[in-house]
């Protein structure tokens, strides 16, 4: 009888043993959730909703203690480590500046704040997220120099931020769309975009860059667009660019541009959607080639010093359904000399 009771006593006190380490493992794994690297995140997003001053859709409410931080709105993690891996907070209105702290979430890979009204600096420690993969910042109110080591950077548009393109933009062997679009950089268009052979999208309308436009853009054989409108470029058109045959869009309107296209603009070029150049001083004639731009929509090419008859076989542009408002006046004029 005694042994049964040493024995069932023994069973009693492993039973118990082994139920104290399950509750202890537990505990471990509740509190690593704010432990740990994860309590860098955890402290890291309470630093950017600290600096929020208006959130009038009160997407942050769920941003407290009752929620693993993994749960709270606009934060995704990953699966296995529950680190941060992405915030989406895309028009929610929110008002106030950018935690330095975001940069500590190192397993970020999507930032996404467009179209709020965040003020004050991009923070350089944004520099840090080695993981960032699309960061989107525009459409807010953000102002200063563009931060150099924002290796990152893809849309910072429609915002106040000065100063040049930063040459560690060029650092971005995968970067394929940079939006710069409504800033107030100067400098001009720098050469050494020309080395980010991934890029797809250059945009950087309405901002008084200034300069030429490098010959090297022409390096960027994957380019798809480029978007230049009123950015006070001047000089010729580099003829490198009309050997980037997967143009869609070659819109730079609004410039100092001079000289004249190559006749075999249309056969260089056949992929175009949008040809915007209004608004420059080029001369020479509209080339009959353009009749090649079978997939044209928008044509615009008023307000230049074109001469001679226009050839253009509209009946080749099909697609055509917005030919510049001033453009058709002057094409009669053409047709009459």
């Amino acid at each position: 009888m005694n042994s049964c009771l040493a024995s069932s006593s023994h069973i009693a006190a492993v039973f118990l043993f082994h139920c104290l380490v399950i509750f202890f493992l537990t505990i471990s794994n509740i509190s690593s959730s704010y432990g740990g690297n994860n309590e860098t995140d955890y402290q890291a997003l309470l630093k950017f909703k600290s600096m929020i001053t208006n959130d009038p859709y009160r997407v942050l409410t769920s941003w407290n203690d009752s929620f693993h931080f993994c749960d709270w709105g606009g934060v995704s993690c990953g699966k296995h480590h529950k680190r941060v891996t992405r915030v989406e907070l895309i028009s929610k209105g929110l008002e106030g500046s950018l935690s330095p702290h975001v940069g500590n979430l190192t397993f970020l890979r999507e930032f996404l704040l467009l179209n709020n009204s965040f003020e004050g600096v991009i923070p350089h420690k944004l520099g840090h997220l080695s993981r960032l993969r699309i960061l989107n910042l525009s459409y807010n109110k953000f102002s200063g120099e563009i931060p150099t080591n924002l290796s990152r950077c893809s849309n910072l548009r429609s915002n106040k931020l000065v100063g040049s393109i930063p040459k560690e933009i060029s650092f971005l062997s995968k970067l394929n769309t940079l939006r710069l679009d409504a800033n107030c950089l100067t400098g001009g268009i720098p050469p050494f975009l020309g080395n980010i052979t991934s890029m797809e999208v250059f945009s950087a309308n309405t901002n008084p860059l200034g300069g030429n436009i490098p010959h090297t853009i022409g390096q960027l054989k994957l380019l798809r667009k480029i978007q230049c409108s009123e950015c006070n470029l001047y000089g010729t058109i580099p003829h490198s660019i009309y050997n980037l045959s997967l143009l869609t869009h070659f819109a730079l309107p609004v410039n100092r541009l001079t000289g004249s296209l190559p006749l075999a603009f249309g056969a260089m070029l056949p992929r175009l959607v949008f040809l915007q150049l209004r608004i420059n001083q080029l001369t020479g004639v509209l080339p009959p080639s353009i009749s090649n731009c079978s997939e044209l929509v928008i044509f615009e090419m008023a307000f230049n010093s074109f001469s001679g008859k226009v050839s253009i076989d509209f009946a080749n542009l099909r697609d055509i359904y917005e030919i510049g408002s001033h453009y058709l006046h002057t094409m009669a004029s053409y047709l009459h000399t």
